[in-house]
Parts: C-alpha cells; sequence; structure tokens
C-alpha cells in the first residue's frame, strides 16, 4: 500500500476494523499510582482504571513519545509505505499531535499529520475517511481533507456524573468544576474546537441521558450517519441509551450497526465512572 493511515489509541477503533482497514495504531499510556502501561494492555483496561479512580488511586495518561511514533512509521515504511497520513485527538487535549509532528521529520517516508480537533471515536471515524479516500486511490492531501471533514462533521456528546475528574487532568477549570459540584447538576458536555466545553446542564442524570438522547437525534438530522455510545462503567445505561437511538435513528443508519461498548482506558481516566458519550458521525 502506497499510502498508509496511523491514528492512536484513543481513536476507539475496534482492532478488528482497524487491522481490516490497515490502520495502524499507537497506544497513548496509563499511569495507574507509579506504574505507566500502553493503552490496551492487560495491565491499561477500562474497568482497572475505572476501580482506581473509585479507590482514589493516582490516575494520568501520557502521549506517546515521539520515539513511538516514529517506530510506527518506520515499521509502515518497511511494509512498502510511501507516504503516511497520521490522525490523531485534539492537540489542545493531548501532546499526541506534537509527537507525532517531531516524529515525521525523522520519518524515512513523508508524513502528512491531522489534528482531527476531536476526541474519542470521532477522530477514530476521520481516520476511517482517510482511509476511504486512499482505498479508493486518492491521494494523501484528498486523504488528509477528508479525515477533517469528517471530524468537523461529527457531534460529541457526552454526560459525566461529576466534573471532578476533568478537573484533576486539567482538562476543565478549577471553577467550574466546583460550581457544577456545588450545585449537583448533571453536566452535559461536547468538544468544541479541540476543547471540551459545557452544553447543558440538569438536574438529575435521569434528565441528563433524556436530553443526550435528543441532542442526539437533533445532531443527525437527515443525515446518514455512523453512531457509537461508549460509557465508563455504566453498561446497562449505554446499551439502554443505544436501544433508543436505533429505534429513533433506523433511516439515518440504513442498517449500519451502533458502535456500543466500554470507553478506552485513557479517555477514562479523565472523565470517570458513570460517564455515557454519543458520537453522531455524518457521512459525507
Amino acid at each position: 500500500m502506497s499510502v498508509v493511515v496511523v491514528t492512536d489509541s484513543t481513536a476507539s477503533l475496534p482492532p478488528e476494523v482497524a487491522a481490516e482497514r490497515g490502520i495502524l495504531v499507537v497506544p497513548l499510556q496509563v499511569v495507574i499510582g507509579a506504574r505507566a502501561h500502553d493503552e490496551g494492555s492487560a495491565e491499561a483496561t477500562p474497568a482497572r482504571v475505572a476501580e482506581a479512580l473509585r479507590d482514589f488511586r493516582p490516575v494520568s495518561t501520557s502521549r506517546p513519545a515521539p520515539a513511538a511514533m516514529l517506530d510506527a512509521y518506520e515499521r509502515a515504511a518497511a511494509a512498502g509505505a510511501k507516504q503516511i497520513l497520521s490522525v490523531h485527538l485534539s492537540g489542545d487535549m493531548s501532546g499526541t499531535f506534537e509527537s507525532a509532528q517531531l516524529a515525521a521529520r525523522d520519518a524515512p517516508v513523508r508524513v502528512v499529520c491531522v489534528d482531527s480537533r476531536e476526541v474519542g471515536v470521532a477522530t477514530g471515524y476521520a481516520a476511517l475517511a482517510a482511509a476511504d479516500v486512499i482505498g479508493r486511490g486518492g491521494s494523501v492531501e484528498a486523504a488528509a481533507a477528508a479525515a477533517r471533514d469528517r471530524a468537523d462533521a461529527c457531534s460529541s456528546l457526552f454526560y459525566v456524573d461529576t466534573l471532578e475528574y476533568l478537573r484533576r487532568g486539567g482538562r476543565i477549570g478549577a471553577a467550574a468544576a466546583l460550581f457544577g459540584g456545588a450545585l449537583a447538576v448533571k453536566p452535559l458536555l461536547t468538544i468544541e474546537d479541540g476543547v471540551v466545553t459545557s452544553l447543558e446542564k440538569v438536574r438529575t442524570t435521569g434528565k441528563a441521558l433524556a436530553r443526550l438522547e435528543e441532542l442526539a437525534v437533533v445532531a443527525a438530522g437527515d443525515a446518514a450517519i455512523d453512531l457509537c455510545v461508549a460509557h465508563l462503567a455504566n453498561p446497562e445505561r449505554a446499551d439502554l441509551l443505544a436501544d433508543r437511538l436505533r429505534s429513533r435513528l433506523e433511516d439515518n443508519l440504513d442498517g449500519r450497526e451502533i458502535w456500543c461498548g466500554e470507553l478506552g482506558a485513557v479517555l477514562g481516566a479523565h472523565v470517570g465512572p458513570g460517564m455515557i458519550a454519543v458520537c453522531v458521525a455524518p457521512r459525507l
């Protein structure tokens, strides 16, 4: 293959999908206590992260080092890649994109880096859009444009039980977290221009999830979409939301399955147990 797509583990692509599409995935790291583990390893599962957070053990995350990104680029080149498209989560949320840029300078082939300005599976859908263009014989520039367009079109919506974990990770201000905790509100959040922003505040979990459903339906409109529902330690509510959206958005999905599963360990470390997220991704 003359052009290979590389992304990172926060893109939340099922391993079988990444393998089928020839997408290389570079893991971020989860640090539990004093030990660092690659996301996706047996030591860095969502369940272990949720348990550590509940037990008030220190949990943090770390970007891939430039050397790890360079290793992925070198492996792709050794397998025959002439060019590489590297698609990653928002540079305002992680240093992963910066690592990709630094590694690209020393790569044995040309590397084009794309900051998706998104997180989670929205980045994954951007990487898949790029792979679609490459599969049709398109240029790396056309694939990069498709990745940016797909990410821009995505709506990432999520509910958290508390803003405390986002505050600990520096993803939301201390004042906002204190305000939310004091009022016992259930925040609905989104990603806007690469950062977490407040969307709405409601009083109960039930109202929050009902509102999340409505916002997802509005985001879908009349478009053909892909849809993902993710959670951390909240499978029953995630399954219920996926079932409701499957029924309400049947025409938009046109037989495509909703991806529904647990959020990766890295993102889970920043949102905490109980989180529910929906990504609505219009098909371009």
